[in-house]
């Protein structure tokens, strides 16, 4: 009777049984990812974070470790595994409870395909009759392939692949024995299995994977112990990348949201951006390095919080792996809790699980914040939360979170491609674009356009200026009296102009102002890219008074750099869809089509030659030095009051901008200049993005005259050149009655 009901049932049911087209028709859905141009993923952005793999490129260790740990008969059933479900049924039974299931591969795929969780018998039942269905219209890898591919294993991870680079940072064809076993133990219960919120539970399940696979004779007892022993390497931060990029992953996503707003983040499209991963890699080292090394010349802050330890029972209870677990790091900066400190050590237990005891240099950062007299929620003691780092000999030392900010931005002056970019010290904890979004005042980095001007008014390299102080009455200001001052209060008297700019200046910069005119220096900074309107015409603009953004200066750079013509930068070269077919590209306009003319050849090539003074001779002194190189230009900026500092400069394959200062403008430090504060971040990029790039300099443009030699050599256009009185016979050069123009009154 009960046979004859089970036929009835199967004879009605089966028909209905949903098409199976959604697994021959395969369409998951697919994140939009995001490439460097080398081809290394960046980010991704969709609900679920998937990498499709045919059964064939997935690692022969992959699918062993699977089925050891789901459904060892897979190959051998029909879709229920009856042998499984009996063995399971004993086991239970003889356990006093419902320890086991027997889902094969087969029934999972129908359920995460067609069926709900719930736990009845009606969907066990529509559960095994999709499961026959499934066996009879598929082979056995196509059900395999789909299984791996679409299981849900934690961290918004959709199959092994995304798993696999989710979780350790890897390709799934280079996993190991002991990570395939982790990664297989995460289908029973992802939550309760993920290495990175339960690492001790996972740890379990692993093990349990590998004795599996031991048992069916899938490893050997060498493979098994060797796992066994092997230390996993889990990624703790979801936008973890091979590549730190993530401003440049951001802004390519959002560029292409814009254009396909309707399925960008499931239809599996492909960004290919402009940045080299070297490049990219360097400029996040040396920005956060730059930045570290501000923050350590300026002392150490105290403790980030306090954790209550009262409830603790030891050093190791699971509650402080909970806590940690709640704070975020920040790049190599790993949250620790202080266990116990005193004058002469400070035991933490770091974020992942390890005690460190931190003595000696490593202890030294914090000294002050271990003494009786610290600030009470500032004293390093037991329960405070603190930063450690690796210092460049993998030892541990105390650190902290930064408070300042900065920006670096690299690219080709040839077409505009950018190469690296670095948005802020850590997206995670700030996402504001510093490159694209910080409006700063450029300080003495935005002289040379200023200098520029005044080549078109007939001035030259070697015309002499005075450096004088210099006096803007209150009838002219229409204020108060304006009374600029160089950097170090110093002033040397007449001076060629391009010394001038080695030195940063700031009188004779006012005086070439007063000579050309705010309004057509105004005028002409427009050429490079620079707003007009957010560069008021007063005389203030000499010293850089306006707003620019890291972006608009690399931009204005590249003019000289690529000998008078404005690219446009952008970061994204071309958009792909699931089909690998182009969707979109980039419209891209090389220097030396006339269109798009900045300047004039000969105005680029002076100024290349005076910003190659200020990093051999000037300010930037030491890039030269670092770098050994003589084809360096660029120049330092630090704003009044020492609030930002800047070094914008170029090699002529490449220029980039350095930034740094708070969000809330205040006093970066004495002495915190552009060459002190921003030009290492410049240099640690240089050093990379320059490394197999031979010594060039440009070549001098027709209508140009040359006189001197070496260090004194100067040009001059052809049509002034008869007009200029050789240096060593100048005085200072007279300078028309300054124009009304009003500074700010601040």
């Amino acid at each position: 009777m009960g046979i004859a009901i089970g036929l009835i049932i199967l004879v009605l049911a089966y028909p209905n049984l949903p098409s199976l087209e959604v697994l021959t028709d395969y369409r998951p859905k697919i994140p939009l990812r995001i490439f460097t141009a080398d081809g290394f993923l960046i980010g991704e952005f969709g609900e679920e974070r998937r990498a499709v793999v045919n059964i064939h490129d997935v690692p022969d260790v992959m699918k062993q470790a699977i089925l050891a740990a789901e459904d060892d008969r897979f190959y051998k059933h029909g879709g229920i595994d009856y042998l499984g479900i009996m063995r399971a049924a004993g086991a239970n039974l003889l356990g006093g409870g419902k320890r086991q299931g027997a889902s094969t591969i087969t029934q999972q795929v129908a359920r995460n395909f067609f069926l709900t969780g719930e736990k009845t018998y009606t969907r066990k039942l529509y559960e095994a009759l999709l499961s026959f269905k499934i066996e009879n219209n598929l082979s056995k890898d196509q059900i395999f392939e789909l299984y791996i591919n679409q299981i849900f294993l934690g961290q918004r991870a959709y199959g092994f692949a995304a798993a696999a680079q989710i979780y350790f940072g890897k390709p799934l064809k280079d996993i190991s024995i002991a990570e395939a076993a982790m990664l297989a133990g995460l289908p029973k219960a992802p939550s309760a299995y993920n290495p990175i919120v339960n690492p001790k539970r996972a740890r379990l399940r692993q093990q349990y994977v590998l004795r599996r696979m031991h048992e069916l004779g899938f490893i050997t007892d060498t493979q098994q112990e060797s796992a066994l022993k092997e230390p996993l390497i889990v990624k703790r931060e979801l936008g973890d990348y091979a590549v730190h990029a993530e401003f440049a992953a951001e802004m390519a996503r959002q560029i292409a949201a814009e254009r396909f707003p309707e399925d960008v983040y499931s239809r599996g499209m492909r960004i290919y951006t402009t940045l080299i991963k070297a490049e990219q890699e360097a400029a996040y080292t040396s920005l956060r390095k730059g930045v570290m090394d501000y923050d350590r010349r300026h002392g150490y802050r105290g403790a980030e919080s306090y954790l209550d330890m009262q409830d603790m029972k030891s050093d190791q209870d699971e509650a402080i792996d909970e806590a940690l677990q709640d704070i975020a790091d920040a790049g190599d900066l790993i949250p620790a809790l202080v266990l116990a400190a005193d004058a002469k050590q400070i035991r933490v237990y770091r974020k992942g699980g390890e005690s460190i005891t931190l003595t000696g240099d490593a202890m030294k950062f914090a000294t002050k914040m271990l003494d009786d007299k610290a600030p009470p929620n500032k004293r390093i003691k037991r329960g405070a939360i603190i930063r450690v780092q690796k210092d460049d000999k993998g030892s541990w030392q105390i650190a902290q979170l930064p408070e300042v900010e900065s920006a670096f931005v690299a690219v080709d002056p040839r077409d505009g491609a950018i190469r690296a970019l670095v948005g802020g010290f850590d997206f995670n904890r700030n996402k504001f674009n510093h490159v694209t979004q910080a409006w700063r005042q450029p300080g003495s980095s935005f002289k040379p356009f200023i200098y520029s001007a005044s080549l078109e008014k007939g001035f030259s390299p070697n015309s002499v200026i005075a450096d004088e102080p210099i006096v803007i009455p209150a009838s002219q200001t229409g204020a108060q009296a304006w009374e600029p001052h160089n950097y170090d209060g110093k002033y040397e008297g007449p001076m060629k102009m391009r010394t001038a700019l080695a030195k940063s200046k700031n009188m004779v910069s006012i005086r070439i102002l007063q000579s050309i005119g705010t309004h057509y220096a105004q005028d002409y900074a427009g050429r490079f890219g620079f707003d007009p309107e957010k560069h008021p015409p007063y005389l203030t603009m000499a010293l850089g008074a306006g707003s620019v953004t890291p972006w608009q200066m690399v931009t204005a750079y590249s003019v000289f750099a690529n000998g008078g013509f404005k690219i446009n930068p952008f970061v994204v070269r071309e958009i792909r869809d699931e089909k690998n077919q182009v969707l979109a590209r980039s419209a891209e306009v090389e220097a030396g089509d006339e269109s798009i003319r900045a300047i004039d050849p000969r105005n680029a090539f002076m100024m290349d030659a005076m910003l190659r003074d200020v990093t051999i001779y000037g300010t930037a002194a030491r890039a030269s030095v670092t770098l050994k190189r003589q084809d360096l230009a660029g120049k330092t900026g630090t704003t009044n009051e020492y609030i930002d500092a800047w070094f914008c400069g170029y090699q002529m394959t490449v220029a980039g901008c350095a930034w740094i200062g708070f969000d809330q403008p205040r006093k970066l430090g004495d002495k915190e200049t552009g060459g002190a504060a921003a030009l290492p971040i410049w240099v640690g990029y240089m050093n990379r993005a320059l490394k197999d790039v031979p010594i060039q300099t440009p070549q001098a443009p027709e209508g140009i005259v040359s006189y001197g030699e070496g260090r004194e050599r100067s040009y001059i256009y052809a049509e002034n050149a008869a007009k200029e009185r050789p240096a060593e016979e100048a005085e200072a050069t007279p300078l028309p009655k300054p124009e009304l123009d009003k500074p700010p009154s601040d």
